[in-house]
């Protein structure tokens, strides 16, 4: 079986949200459409899709928001257009940042922007860092929390200075919120007090809130309306963009509203990992509702222990081991969700002990 084959096998899922399937997922909306009388948009304008930009825009204190296909082509954007209002092509990014990560060298190949990176790979970048920087930049891209490290982030008076050394500087200042929800949970503090400061933010539709996919690009009015024109030029602006939007928005509340309760759960996780010191914790204290898992075994090693117990027991551990820095060791990402929020705190404790028990065989 491929993995995705072996992971819908399983009963038991350690990491994320439950996984409807197609047919289910799809009921639940079309019951959704049916109830709330939903109408499909027709290039983005419609009362289902613009009604939930108002929406997230209030939510995070902005003046304006838009629905994206695809937070790829949404930060890019963004940051592009920073550096032509701000008239340099340089922009600031962590070593681990998802566009440098993830994107294929799409800001390079497209020309969108140049980038700078800043920081250590393994820490959040700092004001000290931003201020040694010779160069006159465009913008600077702070993630939180920055998943490739665990879900780190700096701590809040660091964050207030960046934003005011930004405003001073006149250095756009955008915020990778793929997870910024999980953040909020995590700083004790609402959202849009953490997005404050911040001259653009991107928030995804489907990673915290499960949506099918898509994102939001928020701003000021003026910048959103020129992230529309640059949707438009690369094929972003879809005929109908109506069923992301349902599946985002018929959860949307919900998941919101849930973001504290994973966070606790979190804090319950690493409280019990101290029982299983093969199963070590990056960051050493919870930061949002996710972390990092390093293991005493490679990365084959780590999947085929996961591939056996979810073959033996229908559990599913995580997603995808990661080599790490020293030989024979890797790493694990995962993000607490409806899974883990639903299982009994000893079903837990026996999977680990399960996991911690095959890694020491």
């Amino acid at each position: 079986m491929t993995d995705a084959e072996l992971r819908l096998s399983c009963t038991t899922h350690l990491p994320g949200h439950r996984q409807p399937s197609p047919a289910q997922l799809f009921g639940a909306m079309a019951a959704w459409c049916e109830s709330n009388g939903v109408a499909h948009d027709t290039y983005g304008n419609g009362a289902l899709i613009q009604d939930f930009e108002q929406k997230v825009a209030r939510l995070l204190g902005f003046e304006s928001a838009l629905f994206c296909i695809s937070g790829t082509m949404a930060q890019a954007t963004a940051l592009r257009i920073a550096c032509m209002e701000r008239g340099s092509r340089l922009v600031a990014l962590h070593p681990t940042s998802h566009i440098l990560r993830h994107e294929r060298g799409n800001h390079q190949l497209f020309e969108h922007f140049q980038a700078l990176q800043i920081g250590d790979p393994h820490r959040p970048w700092t004001l000290e860092e931003l201020q040694g920087i010779p160069d006159k930049l465009g913008a600077a891209t702070l993630e939180l929390p920055m998943r490739e490290i665990g879900g780190q982030c700096p701590g809040w008076d660091e964050l207030q200075a960046i934003k005011d050394y930004c405003r001073e500087q006149a250095i756009h200042l955008h915020l990778d919120g793929a997870r910024l929800l999980e953040t909020a949970a995590a700083y004790g503090r609402a959202a849009a007090e953490i997005a404050a400061g911040f001259d653009s933010v991107y928030l995804s539709m489907y990673k915290g809130i499960g949506g099918m996919g898509g994102a939001m690009l928020l701003g000021s009015a003026a910048f959103v309306a020129k992230a529309q024109e640059w949707f438009r030029r690369q094929g972003g602006n879809v005929y109908q963009r109506t069923p992301y939007v349902v599946a985002a928005a018929m959860q949307f509340d919900a998941r919101l509203a849930a973001m504290p309760t994973y966070f606790q759960r979190t804090l319950w996780f690493y409280d019990v990992l101290r029982d299983y010191p093969l199963l070590t914790p990056n960051p050493a204290r919870p930061q949002a509702s996710m972390l990092h898992l390093h293991l005493p075994v490679s990365r084959e090693r780590a999947n085929e222990i996961r591939n056996r117990i979810a073959e033996q027991h229908g559990i599913w551990l995580f997603n995808a081991a990661s080599h790490a820095a020293l030989p024979g060791r890797s790493s694990v990402e995962l993000y607490i969700g409806d899974n883990l929020v639903r299982l009994p705190d000893q079903r837990v404790r026996e999977i680990l002990t399960l996991w911690s028990d095959a890694m020491s065989n």
